[in-house]
């Protein structure tokens, strides 16, 4: 029987029926075993320690840093919260910061998706705008209303940026690509090279610039019926293949 390549997926630390949980949305975790991926999901305290941290990392063969409703806490890159901004996930701030420089370390394979692309651009040093629609210029990013077929359709453009990780997976220069988020990259993080830009200049993609391995991060969510997206389908066989030789 073949071995699927284990691939760590973070959770996001939240209150059920009482208690806390943590938990990642099924959506996640099917479109990676759709791509011959076998998913685990690492629970996320704020005490990680970090050489614990590591040897987990070294039974894994990729990361994932999921999207949330959650943000990363505004203190994390020097900002005052934006009344916009109210909901926090600590825990998970704690564990991400950890874990991306150790998974970088071990050229473990790493896709950051919506918070996980913030996350990455934080742990570089990088900051965000908490409410993207309010800056001059830019769109307005968040979900429509609707259903969540009308959530995920693809709403705006995407300038894929030439020579790059992205543009070597999918081999065009332009795609769409669905807009579910509120905050996005304001100073990109030192050693990141932007991938893809929206109509209005805002990062939707980037790469770390010197990493051995596979690693991306997207603002879009390519998670979502990814066989019907030439782009996302993309993504997710680059990512699989980048895993299976981790």
């Amino acid at each position: 029987m073949q071995i699927r390549p284990l691939v760590g997926v973070i959770a996001c630390r939240r209150e059920v029926e009482g208690h806390p949980a943590h938990m990642v949305t099924d959506k996640y975790l099917s479109a990676l075993r759709e791509y011959g991926l076998e998913p685990v999901i690492l629970p996320v305290w704020s005490d990680v320690d970090p050489q614990a941290a590591g040897a987990l990392l070294d039974r894994l063969d990729g990361l994932v840093l999921t999207g949330s409703y959650t943000n990363v806490l505004p203190s994390r890159y020097g900002a005052e919260r934006a009344p916009e901004n109210t909901r926090d996930d600590v825990h998970r701030d704690e564990a991400a910061m950890v874990w991306v420089p150790l998974a970088l370390e071990r050229s473990l394979p790493l896709l950051g998706i919506c918070r996980g692309f913030q996350e990455l651009n934080v742990a570089f040093g990088g900051s965000l705008h908490q409410a993207v629609q309010k800056v001059p210029g830019m769109l307005d990013h968040r979900e429509p209303e609707g259903t969540k077929e009308e959530q995920y359709a693809p709403v705006h453009d995407l300038e894929i940026q030439p020579g790059g990780r992205l543009a070597e997976l999918y081999g065009e220069n332009q795609a769409r690509v669905n807009s579910l988020h509120q905050q996005g990259v304001d100073r990109l993080g030192e050693g990141l090279r932007i991938e893809a830009l929206a109509p209005d200049g805002l990062v939707e993609a980037f790469s770390v610039a010197n990493a051995p391995s596979f690693t991306l991060a997207v603002q879009w969510h390519p998670e979502w019926m990814p066989k019907q997206h030439p782009l996302y389908d993309a993504i997710f066989k680059g990512f699989a293949e980048a895993c299976s030789k981790a």
